[in-house]
C-alpha cells in the first residue's frame, strides 16, 4: 500500500480521523504487515503516547469491516492485521513465526460454482478440484463456500532453531 493513500480513502467514505486512527492508519501503512493488535498498539504509540489497546482494537474492526484492513489467522495465535487485501495465500514459518504473503488466483468463484455439481466425468476435466474437494456433496448438506483460506507451513531460511 502507498503510503498516505489510506487516509483520504477513509475520509470519502466519511470516517471521522481523531488522532488515535491516523496513529493506527500510519502504522500499517508505513508496514506493520501481518501484526497483532498489541504490535499495532505499541508502535502507535510512538505517534500518539495515550492511545489505548481498545482503541486500537475497534480502529482495526472498524477497518476490516471497511474492507481496507485484512484479519488474518494462521494458527491458533493471535489475529493479525494486514493492508494487503488482494486475494492471497500465506506461509508461515515453522522456525521463528514470520508470515509472507503468496500471490495466488482468486479461487473463491470457482469454488462457489462447485456447490451447483461435480464436472469431472473424465480425466479431461477442467477443473478436477471441484470434485477432490467434494464440494457438492458440502452442498447439499447446506454448506457454502464464502472465502478460500490456504495458509503453507515449512521455513523461510531464517537462522532459528
Amino acid at each position: 500500500m502507498t503510503q498516505g493513500a489510506l487516509l483520504p480513502r477513509l475520509r470519502e467514505r466519511g470516517w471521522r480521523v481523531t488522532p488515535q486512527r491516523r496513529a493506527v492508519v500510519t502504522v500499517l501503512e508505513r508496514g506493520a504487515q501481518h501484526a497483532t493488535a498489541e504490535e499495532v498498539h505499541a508502535a502507535a504509540q510512538f505517534i500518539v503516547p495515550e492511545i489505548s489497546l481498545a482503541t486500537v482494537y475497534n480502529v482495526l474492526t472498524e477497518l476490516v469491516a471497511m474492507g481496507e484492513v485484512c484479519e488474518v489467522r494462521v494458527g491458533s495465535g493471535a489475529a493479525l492485521f494486514e493492508t494487503n487485501i488482494t486475494f492471497h495465500y500465506h506461509h508461515v514459518c515453522d522456525d521463528c513465526g514470520r508470515v509472507a504473503d503468496v500471490p495466488a488466483p482468486d479461487m473463491t468463484a470457482c469454488l462457489r460454482s462447485c456447490a451447483e455439481g461435480c464436472e469431472m466425468h473424465d480425466a479431461s476435466c477442467d477443473t478436477p478440484m471441484k470434485c477432490c474437494l467434494r464440494l457438492p456433496e458440502l452442498a447439499q448438506r447446506g454448506y457454502s463456500v464464502d472465502r478460500v483460506q490456504i495458509v503453507f507451513r515449512g521455513h523461510c531460511g531464517c537462522t532459528a532453531a
